[in-house]
């Protein structure tokens, strides 16, 4: 095995429309709901994605267009996971509860270390999700770099 991490040598290009996801712990989700309403026009021009009772209250409380995974602890994590590494999101706003323990924790870090991985947009509270929505970047295309993918397991099996 030549490197221990992929080289960022690949440019992946993120749409007008971006595609956010949005995730809120129990603790959080009237936070969550607070935020989102001041965000609602803006987030009303992208494609959204949430977790269980996170997209539902979104969807009935403010009448966005949000399509529900499962509950984080159910797997939900990890289909917001799968999407980063399928290159099928753009923007993780994931309003997670600092003085509760999760029994999904695992799965938040391995969320988190997707995100890292792939230079995914991300907001752990409401003051990082504000500059992420006000950002010149939300509402055009951007050029971001990733991990060669390819070239690594190539590299890997050599």
């Amino acid at each position: 095995m030549s490197d221990a991490q992929p080289p960022r040598q690949t440019i992946r290009t993120l749409q007008v429309r971006k595609r956010i996801a949005l995730i809120a712990h129990d603790g959080k989700k009237s936070e969550m709901l607070e935020w989102a309403t001041r965000w609602k026009d803006t987030l009303s021009q992208h494609t959204l994605l949430g977790t269980g009772t996170t997209a539902e209250r979104l969807k009935t409380a403010l009448g966005l267009s949000v399509e529900g995974l499962m509950s984080g602890p159910l797997g939900g994590d990890q289909q917001i996971g799968a999407r980063i590494a399928e290159q099928r999101l753009d923007i993780l706003i994931f309003f997670w509860d600092p003085f509760s323990p999760q029994p999904h924790d695992p799965d938040v870090k391995a969320l988190l270390r997707l995100a890292a991985l792939w230079n995914v947009p991300v907001a752990c509270n409401a003051a990082t999700a504000d500059f992420l929505l006000s950002s010149p970047y939300l509402n055009e295309s951007y050029d971001l770099s990733i991990p060669d993918a390819n070239a690594w397991a190539q590299a890997r099996t050599l």
